[in-house]
């Protein structure tokens, strides 16, 4: 089943612009498992298989009212210090229930008082979102079951989605930035496969077509190289004489992204997209 957390944080000290990287919300992340299973951490820590979970760069949290709606990328990069006391959120999203299940003890005995480490700064987790909130898109839970039984089987359904931090693909290896429908497809394909237990064959992926995009490049430069990604919104739709069978599935993978994300370095806070029902939502 997988779950999409947000953990409300409040740092105690300013967390400056060399610790809000990828490599330190990695870190920050092996640090709440080691807390409740060290072996666990060490294990995630050392394998390069591909890693079930996925993180997203910390948030200084917004007033919605005054944000730009139509804008549902996140920030991924921080030029000053986040001041300490400033209301922030940081989204997890774990793919197998094992990984849920070890921690929840963590949930379970959250210690509001409890400093965690960010670098230099002290955060303390004061609530975590674990199911749908009206000002928060980024929270959600639902077993994959659900996610199939409920995906649409109409082709007329619109493929919405928006690439809310940088987003790139291995190809040959090569990255490539665009997201065509066979990187951004065969990418939730291949996550779903490996944690559902519902397996997915003969996805037609080949009557899936773009239909608009509002797209631009994003250089990251707090890896040990820089990062080029893709953000904004992009759109799909299903054409042909397709089984409704096979609808359903596609479907099925375009909700997913909430969780899986898309492409490389999703456990750095990268490739984080979600399908958008409507033209304006509310996220922070």
């Amino acid at each position: 089943m997988p779950h999409s957390l947000v953990l409300n944080l409040i740092p105690q000290s300013p967390i400056y612009p060399e610790f809000l990287t990828g490599r330190h919300y990695h870190a920050l992340f092996l640090t709440l498992i080691s807390s409740v299973d060290k072996d666990l951490a060490d294990y995630l820590h050392a394998s390069n298989a591909e890693k079930p979970f996925t993180l997203s760069p910390l948030q200084v949290t917004r007033n919605h009212k005054s944000h730009q709606q139509k804008n549902h990328s996140l920030q991924f990069s921080h030029q000053r210090p986040i001041p300490p006391g400033t209301p922030c959120w940081w989204r997890i999203s774990l793919l197998d229930d094992t990984l849920f299940s070890k921690l929840t003890p963590l949930w379970l005995n959250l210690n509001p008082n409890h400093p965690w480490h960010l670098g230099s700064a002290d955060l303390y987790i004061t609530s975590i979102f674990g199911t749908p909130q009206s000002t928060q898109a980024w929270a959600n839970a639902c077993s994959y079951t659900q996610l199939y039984e409920q995906a649409s089987d109409r082709p007329n359904h619109p493929l919405n989605f928006t690439l809310a931090t940088p987003v790139a693909f291995r190809q040959g290896g090569y990255d490539t930035i665009l997201p065509i429908r066979e990187c951004v497809f065969n990418s939730l394909l291949s996550r779903w496969n490996k944690y559902s237990g519902i397996e997915f064959t003969n996805v037609s992926i080949e009557s899936i077509y773009p239909s608009f995009c509002n797209i631009h490049t994003e250089v990251i430069r707090n890896y040990d190289t820089k990062f080029v990604g893709c953000v904004g919104e992009i759109s799909y739709r299903i054409l042909g004489d397709v089984e409704p069978i096979a609808i359903k599935q596609i479907n099925a993978l375009a909700d997913f992204a909430l969780y899986a994300g898309v492409g490389r370095k999703t456990t750095m806070g990268m490739g984080m997209t979600r399908r958008l029902l409507s033209n304006v939502e509310n996220y922070e």
